[in-house]
């Protein structure tokens, strides 16, 4: 629940002083429209670049007064996963922003089922994520590529932590440590044997396993983001 601004929008446009910044149709319906917001009405805006911003509301645009947060660097977080149903891989996307990803990949493994995505639809739910939890990014959303394509580009200083099904994988709470981190959660019919003896041959993966039930792909997801939120992430006391 949001504990500051109540009306948050994300914006493409540089933010300062004095400026002016249009809103999108979409945007510009929601306050207007739907949230019966009239000239002069206070909106925060925000972006990666340069923070938030207190502006106020003029016809389509918005007037930028002064600045509420500097930029911050968030979580060097990422989530490859294999894409599932419409429902949950909306509901992913949300809970993954709210989680503080950095960057979402979506992967195609050899028994992922659902292998076309809307990723225009998946950014909007990832830009209300964001305006709803406070946060002052966007994850950055790529296009989907095989497992095998993202791993020939891995760069060896981010670890791959690998949501292991199988039970051979080591206690999360073992594995994971501070630094750049990507996780991977497989499709809903698991990984293939082959897959995971491959992954668990590469020097920058570790095999986790995430308890002794059997976890939803999206549920694995979230699961797993939480973890490492706690023990190594934004979620240690400062």
């Amino acid at each position: 629940m949001a504990k500051g601004w109540a009306v948050r929008v994300h914006v493409d446009a540089s933010l300062a002083s004095g400026a002016a910044v249009a809103l999108s149709a979409g945007q510009a319906h929601h306050l207007r429209t739907v949230l019966r917001l009239g000239d002069g009405a206070a909106v925060a805006a925000f972006n990666t670049a340069d923070g938030e911003w207190l502006c106020r509301l003029a016809g389509r645009r918005l007037a930028v007064e002064r600045q509420l947060r500097a930029p911050a660097p968030g979580s060097d977080l990422w989530l490859l996963f294999a894409p599932v149903k419409r429902v949950r891989v909306d509901w992913l996307v949300e809970k993954a922003t709210e989680l503080g990803v950095s960057a979402l990949l979506p992967v195609i493994t050899r028994h992922t089922q659902a292998e076309r995505i809307n990723l225009d639809r998946l950014r909007a739910h990832a830009v209300a994520a964001a305006e709803q939890s406070e946060r002052l990014s966007v994850p950055e959303l790529r296009e989907p590529q095989a497992l095998t394509a993202v791993l020939g580009a891995w760069q060896l200083e981010r670890r791959l932590y690998v949501c292991d099904e199988t039970g051979e994988g080591a206690p999360a709470a073992a594995a994971v440590r501070p630094g750049p981190a990507a996780w991977l959660v497989g499709p809903e019919g698991g990984f293939a044997e082959t897959e995971l003896d491959a992954l668990g041959k590469l020097p920058f993966v570790s095999r986790v396993g995430l308890g002794p039930l059997v976890l939803r792909a999206d549920t694995a997801a979230v699961a797993s983001l939480a973890v490492y939120q706690a023990i190594a992430g934004d979620w240690r006391p400062a």
